[in-house]
Parts: C-alpha cells; sequence; structure tokens
C-alpha cells in the first residue's frame, strides 16, 4: 500500500508532520484538526553571502605538519592544523527554515470527530479530512507541491453549505523585513543574513465564491464553496527580484483550475514513481493498520513486508520530491528544515551523508534525480581549484568534508576527526563514472569530465612518498580517533585506509573515462597511472580486521558510527566475496567488532551496515539491521533520525533493499544476492544495473523464477544466479527473457 495514513494529528510535532517538495519547494504539513500549519522550506534559503575562507597561511605550515605526523608528534601536529589549516572564518553557514504559514478556520472545526490524514506515495498529494461533531459538516484540504508552477497548492473544501471561511499568514519570526498584500496576494520578504541576499516568500487566494481581502499580515476568505491556497518563494541565488518573480509565479498559477493543476501534478511526479515497482508479499489485513501502529509492531516475531514496501517507495518520494530539476542537491535534511541554525547546518556534508543521499539514484531508476548533484560539483570546481593552489599549492580541484549553497571547498569547523579530510571531492567524482555506466550517457561523461580530471591533479600534487608508497598527509579516518602505543589518542594520520580505497576508484575510474575521451595530454594520463601503482593496498591487522589507518591502531570508540575503512565493501566492489575471500573475511569481523560495540546507533550508519550486509551476500543480516533501523532509528512519519531527522538514513536503507535484490558489478550482474528468508515470494520491476539495463525479476519461496531484460544500448553483460551464469550480447531497445 503506497501511501502513509494517520488517525491522529501531529500535535504541532515537526517530527510527526508529513513531507511534500518538488526539488526547490517544501513544506511539513502538520496535519492538525482544529488549526493547520504549514512549515516551509526553499532550497536557496540560507544564511548569509558566498565568501572566501581558504586559510591563507596553511601552505607555509603544511610542510611542518607533515614532518610533525610522520615523526609521531600527532598532538602537536593536530594543534598546528587547528590554526593553520582551518578555514577562515572556520564555518560555512547554515541552511534555513522559509518559514511557517498558519491557517485559523474562523470559529469552526471546534469539536472534531472521524480525523484522518494521509501522503498518498503514488499522487505525491497530501490529504486530511475532519468531521465537525458539532454540525456533520466534513472538512478536506489536499496539498501538494507543483514541480511545472513552482508552486505548494493547498485546496480547502467543506460540505458546510455556508461555504468556508478562512484566515491564513505568513511568518518566519522576526526574521523578515516587510509585509505586503493585496486582497488575494500576501508577501514576505527580508535578507538573509549578510551580504546582498535577499528572499520573498509569497501566498495568493483563489476562491470559487464568496469574498476575500488582505488585512495587515493575513489573508481572509468567508463564505467560499473552495479555496485553493497558493504557495511559493525565491531569493537572490537564483533571481535579481525575487518579489517580482514571486507575483509572477503566483498569478500564473492562479489561472489553472485546480482539478487541472493537480492532473498535471500527478502526472509530472508519476513519470518518476512509475519506474519502479517492488512488492513483497505480506499479510494485507495489516494495511487496515495506520502507520505509526505498523512501525511500532514490525520486528523478527511480527514481520510486515507491506511496510517495508510502503517504505521503500517513501524513500523514492522522498529522492523525487527533494531532487529534480535544477535544484540544488538534497542536503542532510532534503529539503525539510524548520531551523535557523539548523544541525550540522543542514549543509551538504560529503564525508558520506551527500554521497548516500544519492545511493538509491541509479538503481532505483531515477538517475536524472541525480543531476542536482553533478551540478552543484560543476559550482564547486573553481572553488576547489583555488583551495588548492592557495592552501596546499597543488593544481587541480580538492574539497574537505562539506560544502555549502555556494561550494564552498575550504575546511569546515575546528573538529580534529573530520576537518582535515581532503577527500570529499574526490569522493563525490566517483559518482561520475558510475552514472555514466548505468545510463551510457557520453555526453554527461564529457560534460563532468574536468571535475574528475582535475581531482586526479591535486592528488598526483598532494600525496607524498613513504616507504615506497604515494600517501595522503595530512588526513583522519573520518571522525574517528586512535590509540597509540603510549595510550595517548590521536586523530591526524597518513595513507588513511579509507583514502586509499577511494584513490584506487578515482585513477580506475580516471583511466576508463580518459581512454574513452581519447584525452589528448598522454603524459598527465601516464603519470597518473603511475600514480595508481604506488597506492597503498588494504591491510589485515591483528584481530583479523580491516585496517582503518596505516598502523594497526586500536579504535578509542570501537563503536563508532563511520566505518570508513569499509568502504572498498561499499560503495565500491574492491571487496567481494566470490573476488576478493579473505578481504571479505576480514570485512565481516571488521562488522561485527563494529556491531558488538554498540556500532550502528546513528540511522544513516545502521543504513551503511546494511548495504555492506547486502555485500557480503548476508541477507539475514541486512534483514535484521532494517528491522532495528525501524525500531531505533525511525520517526513516526518515516524520516530517518541520526537523532536528529537527517534524510541519508531513508535513501541508504532502500539502496541496501536494492542490493539485497540485485548487484550489478563491472564483472557481472547478481539476482538476489542477499534475499532474506522473510521476503519468500516478490517481485520487483524496473531496477537498474550497469550497462543501461533495467531489470524485471520474480522469485517464489526464495528461488528466483523469471528475469527480464531492458536494453538500453548494444552490450555484452554477464549475469550471475547462486553458482550459474550466463553470457548475453543485447542490442538496444531488445528485451530479453532469461531463466536460471
Amino acid at each position: 500500500m503506497s501511501q502513509l495514513f494517520y488517525y491522529t494529528p501531529s500535535g504541532g510535532d515537526w517530527n510527526k508532520a508529513l513531507p511534500i517538495g518538488n526539488g526547490k519547494l517544501g513544506a511539513m504539513i502538520f496535519g492538525e484538526e482544529h488549526e493547520e500549519h504549514f512549515q516551509l522550506n526553499e532550497d536557496s534559503v540560507w544564511f548569509g553571502a558566498k565568501r572566501n575562507r581558504n586559510n591563507a597561511d596553511a601552505r607555509k605550515h603544511l610542510d611542518r605538519i607533515r614532518e610533525l605526523i610522520l615523526n609521531g608528534k600527532i598532538s602537536e601536529a593536530e594543534n598546528l592544523c587547528k590554526y593553520a589549516l582551518s578555514g577562515t572564518p572556520q564555518s560555512q553557514h547554515s541552511y534555513q527554515t522559509l518559514g511557517d504559514v498558519y491557517f485559523d478556520f474562523c470559529g469552526v472545526r471546534k469539536n472534531t470527530k472521524d480525523f484522518k490524514r494521509t501522503l498518498d506515495l503514488l499522487t505525491a498529494v497530501h490529504t486530511s479530512k475532519v468531521t465537525d461533531a458539532d454540525t456533520g459538516f466534513l472538512y478536506k484540504i489536499e496539498t501538494f507541491a507543483d514541480f511545472d508552477t513552482n508552486c505548494i497548492a493547498a485546496h480547502f473544501t467543506s460540505t458546510n453549505p455556508d461555504g468556508l471561511s478562512l484566515a491564513a499568514s505568513l511568518q518566519r519570526g522576526s526574521f523578515y523585513e516587510t509585509t505586503t498584500h493585496t486582497d488575494d496576494t500576501l508577501l514576505i520578504s527580508g535578507r538573509l543574513g549578510g551580504g546582498d541576499e535577499t528572499f520573498c516568500a509569497g501566498m495568493r487566494f483563489v476562491i470559487s465564491d464568496g469574498t476575500q481581502t488582505g488585512m495587515g499580515e493575513h489573508l481572509l476568505a468567508e463564505h467560499s464553496s473552495s479555496i485553493t491556497v497558493l504557495l511559493t518563494a525565491a531569493t537572490t541565488f537564483r533571481h535579481k527580484n525575487p518579489e517580482e518573480t514571486v507575483r509572477e509565479t503566483l498569478k500564473k498559477a492562479a489561472f489553472i483550475p485546480y482539478e487541472k493543476l493537480k492532473e498535471k501534478h500527478v502526472k509530472e511526479y508519476r513519470s518518476y514513481f512509475d519506474r519502479m515497482h517492488l512488492s513483497l508479499s505480506y499479510d494485507s489485513s495489516l494495511d487496515a493498520l495506520p502507520t505509526d501502529e505498523r512501525l511500532a509492531h514490525i520486528d523478527k516475531e511480527h514481520p510486515d513486508n507491506g511496510l517495508i514496501n510502503t517504505y521503500f517507495d517513501f524513500g523514492r518520494y522522498l529522492l523525487i520530491s527533494s531532487s529534480r530539476g535544477d535544484c540544488l542537491p538534497a542536503n542532510l535534511q532534503g529539503i525539510w528544515n524548520d531551523s535557523l541554525s539548523a544541525p550540522w547546518g543542514s549543509k551538504f556534508t560529503i564525508n558520506i551523508n551527500t554521497e548516500m543521499n544519492y545511493w538509491p539514484a541509479l538503481s532505483c531508476r531515477l538517475a536524472d534525480c541525480e543531476k542536482p548533484l553533478f551540478t552543484h560539483m560543476l559550482r564547486m570546481l573553481e572553488n576547489g581549484k583555488q583551495t588548492a593552489k592557495e592552501m596546499y599549492d597543488c593544481r587541480g580541484f580538492v574539497a574537505h568534508h562539506n560544502t555549502d549553497l555556494w561550494g564552498d571547498t575550504a575546511p569546515q569547523d575546528i573538529y580534529i576527526p573530520a576537518t582535515y579530510w581532503v577527500m570529499g571531492g574526490a569522493w563525490l567524482a566517483t559518482h561520475i563514472w558510475n552514472y555514466y555506466n548505468y545510463t551510457k550517457d557520453l555526453d554527461f561523461l564529457k560534460e563532468m569530465y574536468p571535475f574528475l580530471r582535475e581531482c586526479v591533479a591535486f592528488f598526483m600534487d598532494f600525496l607524498i612518498e613513504v616507504n615506497g608508497e604515494l600517501v595522503t598527509c595530512p588526513s583522519v579516518s573520518p571522525e574517528n580517533t586512535y590509540i597509540m602505543k603510549d595510550g595517548t589518542q590521536g586523530r591526524l594520520s597518513y595513507g588513511v585506509t579509507m583514502d586509499n580505497e577511494i584513490l584506487h576508484e578515482l585513477f580506475d575510474h580516471f583511466e576508463k573515462s580518459s581512454t574513452l575521451l581519447q584525452e589528448t595530454d598522454i603524459d598527465f594520463c601516464q603519470r597518473a597511472k603511475e600514480t595508481a601503482k604506488k597506492l597503498p593496498k588494504i591491510k589485515i591487522g591483528k584481530h583479523g580486521q580491516i585496517m582503518e589507518w596505516m598502523k594497526d591502531y586500536d579504535e578509542a570508540e570501537p563503536g563508532h558510527r563511520h566505518i570508513s575503512h569499509l568502504w572498498a565493501l561499499h560503495p565500491a566492489f574492491q571487496i567481494t566475496p566470490d573476488n576478493t575471500p579473505d578481504l571479505c573475511d576480514a570485512a565481516k569481523i571488521t562488522l561485527q567488532r563494529r556491531l558488538s560495540k554498540g556500532g550502528g546507533h546513528t540511522g544513516w550508519s545502521r543504513a551503511w551496515i546494511m548495504n555492506m550486509y547486502a555485500r557480503l551476500w548476508d541477507g539475514e543480516n541486512a534483514y535484521k539491521q532494517l528491522l532495528l533501523l525501524f525500531s531505533n532509528s525511525t520517526l513516526q512519519n518515516l524520516f530517518d533520525t541520526h537523532p536528529p531527522f537527517q534524510i541519508d538514513g531513508n535513501f541508504g536503507s532502500i539502496a541496501a533493499i536494492a542490493e539485497m535484490l540485485l548487484q550489478s558489478r563491472e564483472d557481472k550482474t547478481i539476482f538476489l544476492p542477499a534475499l532474506p528468508s522473510a521476503w519468500q515470494n516478490g517481485f520487483v520491476e524496473g531496477i537498474c544495473g550497469r550497462e543501461n539495463i533495467r531489470y524485471d525479476i520474480r522469485w517464489n519461496k526464495g528461488v528466483l523464477t523469471d528475469v527480464t531484460l531492458h536494453a538500453g544500448s548494444d552490450t555484452s553483460i554477464t549475469l550471475s544466479y547462486k553458482d550459474k551464469e550466463k553470457r548475453l550480447t543485447l542490442q538496444e531497445g531488445e528485451t530479453l527473457s532469461v531463466s536460471f
């Protein structure tokens, strides 16, 4: 059942409200009985303006920092990094709430019954219904975020023969300067912190009959059979005159009849949503239970594959709603944030969180939803080249562990376990070849190739040779700490395992891309190949685990949420059960050690662990992690929680579900590699793999029964199921059924 529904209002709790969005605009619909409240977002509403935060003192101290690290004087190196390698100012700005709209029903709906609120994932329409217990009149609100008009539309109706009366206000606390209104339109506008950046948010009433007027900070309508409220916003990030843009946007949308607007919205949204369908067989009697009760009920003894189907659809819904068209990428909270100073700034955290947001895009047939990320990477490019030159005296492009609206690439915060990590841009760069590999879009590869090449150029200059290997220095294993022989703790290191794994992937992708695009700088390509040969290999430590650092340190926090040294297992395929069994065993030990000490305690970390168990072909443990995600890290509205709310766990977990059903590697595509016993029967249609192929897969009693391939390009591919393999050649547009 592709919907979330509840018989109780949110009670003013943001974590119980339900999200709608069109990429740029988002709203949390509270769903209240007596009044209504929408919290609003626009993706370019950030505090402040663009700045150059590169530390001008970095270059002159870099060699000394490296010397200290290599001589084991970690504390001295860390102290020097605080001053010499931190950004100036030290932090990027925060994504912010746009504001709130409050609806007052003018004396009715005081005594209510039969309340229900629903988010229909098939249509992306939120509906709330309630009956006035005194009169028996039904009140209904339909709300959606339309992509084509860039408006949120809320349609109010009632069976009351006297019609509806409604008062509405737009608010942003004390953080706006002006309010203007006409009889049908209300605008608020103001500055976004420092610099010249401004915003405007607007609301327009469209009534079927009755009267309407503007008064103070409110729009009012009386005795109308139906009222459509249109909401939009704009900032100077995209528009020279946000107020003019908002007025024109509302004016155009107001001319479209509501039912036509809704019809067009549903059609546009379903052009994404209908591309894929997952159906795990389940007890359909559970569909009578509201979503919050199903979430509280599900566990190993009370399976509910229907809730898993819904959760999977909800994850796809969130990606469509937060990342399509020419919007910004999905940030730590997608686009839904109610704060002026959000947790971690609700930025683009690129030491896993932003990347995880897009893990399901390719496999779940939403590749075009990843385009906003690539657009933003190009926005970062010149900034990162400036950072590379000014801070490290290197060619090429570098980014650290966060970026923002403006594509800032300087180090973020003064937090030693995370700040001084130069791999953020490189990790993003690995998405380029993967996107090409799934879509075979050569024009895309040509467009993004400069980003990939500049990343490689940076590391050819930045890496230093230690004991015959080329390593990063300084670096960290994201957000983790190690214990040295004397018992002291350290964060800075060199040749960190995750760095090496990312670099192997980066240089491999560059070699393939440069060959395909016939790169003319032969010397550059040859040097890249020689650099790749000297990168450190993955090492196994004293516990039988994958070593996290160049030396076999123990962790200060054995249950740490980051499992960065298993990057080679996932998202990369450098460790696989069939090709690297010894490393696979070491990866299992690494996971067991983390989990035995409380690892996976954040939602996104649990989602990553799900993916890792899927890659280990361990469906039972992957499923166990999903149940733990539901019980420990999922809010009533199915949002993932760190805590607080972060959207990455929603995306990472549905990517893991897809991985459990299909793993697409460059050497082969594997069917049902991690199918748990709880998923005995089911099918998935439209799941995608490399070589621009999508698959329809069915299984019964845990056994693969049917596979249909749809080829988007001419290709040859190896298919694998259990111990059987088939080699096929397909032509573009060909559909082929296969059995094993």
